[in-house]
């Protein structure tokens, strides 16, 4: 289920994540940066069942690894210490991020030979569009 999303992948297109970014209490100069960077997405299996998912630009990069459905703590770009669970739900990546009482998801699913990152915080939505690499 999980090797479809395995690769490189490389962003296209961003919609409406400064206002999300916004509702998860990211600071002006930070979200500016952010709004700039588009980040190519590396994602692996290993051989003990831990998925890897890297962030990588020219400004950051983050990883995390995990095991589906066990929560783990994530220390996200923006610097924030989330208790997240990764689980797959309808063919998708559905990430679930809590801290300090708030929850955001980000979903991902592969459509159509793309990536497509579904962040949700409340009733923000920003959508992120990714291309595999060969």
């Amino acid at each position: 289920m999980v090797d479809k999303f395995v690769g490189t992948w490389k962003m296209t297109t961003s919609e409406n994540f400064d206002e999300y970014m916004k509702a998860i209490g990211v600071g002006f100069a930070t979200r500016q940066v952010g709004n700039r960077t588009k980040p190519n997405l590396v994602v692996c299996l290993d051989d003990e069942g831990f998925i890897c998912m890297k962030s990588q630009s020219a400004f950051k990069t983050t990883e995390m690894k995990f095991k589906l459905n066990e929560s783990f703590e994530e220390t996200t770009a923006d610097d924030r210490k989330t208790t997240t669970v990764v689980t797959i739900e309808n063919g998708k990546l559905v990430q679930k991020q809590n801290w300090d009482g708030k929850e955001s998801t980000i979903e991902r699913e592969v459509t159509d030979g793309k990536l497509v990152a579904k962040c949700t915080m409340g009733d923000v939505v920003a959508v992120r569009t990714y291309v595999k690499e060969a």
